[in-house]
């Protein structure tokens, strides 16, 4: 919130004191960790950061909390250092609303990259964070645990394309895009792949 300075770091998958320079650089009070789906990627930093500041870890749905529960697996597995658990203060389910500072945001449940994957909107500020949901010219991969990639579309179809083209959006990896471009032209949403 650009007025009360009050912030959530959206998915800290590491490079923790990176994050934490930018937050005090900007003058940054943190008062949450926002968390779109339970992949080492996007949740290696939450643990350390949740102990470390006494912030509460918000999200991502329920259902990913067994990719939560293998995060020091995961870790192993691509020889990484293993984070600290993430123990969630919040799951959150279609429909709820989130305040951060003078702001709202929507939350959207869009399973099929993780059956647990959340979108987090904001209508005011015309922005939407898609986690690896939706990328620019791209969709999350679904060949993990319990991806599901006709689910991943109709997630997207239902809760991105049913916003306001000219929503801007965040992902996890890559570029800004806006939802009416990649209605528009995504490959593997519009039907040209496959």
């Amino acid at each position: 919130c650009e007025r009360t300075h009050r912030a959530a770091l959206v998915d800290p998958g590491g490079d923790v004191a990176r994050l934490l320079a930018e937050v005090e650089k900007r003058g940054l009070t943190l008062e949450r960790l926002l968390i779109t789906h339970g992949h080492l990627d996007h949740v290696g930093g939450v643990g350390r950061l949740a102990r470390e500041h006494g912030v509460p870890v918000i999200g991502p749905h329920r259902a990913d909390q067994f990719w939560l529960d293998g995060i020091q697996m995961q870790a192993q597995m691509f020889r990484f250092a293993p984070p600290e658990p993430v123990r969630v203060t919040q799951w959150l389910d279609q429909g709820d609303t989130l305040q951060l500072g003078e702001h709202t945001f929507a939350v959207r449940h869009a399973p099929g990259h993780t059956p647990g994957s959340v979108l987090i909107y904001s209508a005011e500020l015309g922005l939407l964070w898609t986690g690896d949901v939706l990328f620019v010219g791209s969709i999350g991969r679904t060949d993990f645990p319990q991806g599901n990639l006709e689910q991943l579309l109709a997630s997207i179809r239902r809760e991105v394309f049913s916003l306001p083209e000219d929503t801007r959006f965040i992902s996890g990896h890559g570029p800004m895009g806006t939802v009416g471009e990649e209605k528009r032209s995504n490959p593997f949403v519009s039907g040209r792949f496959g």
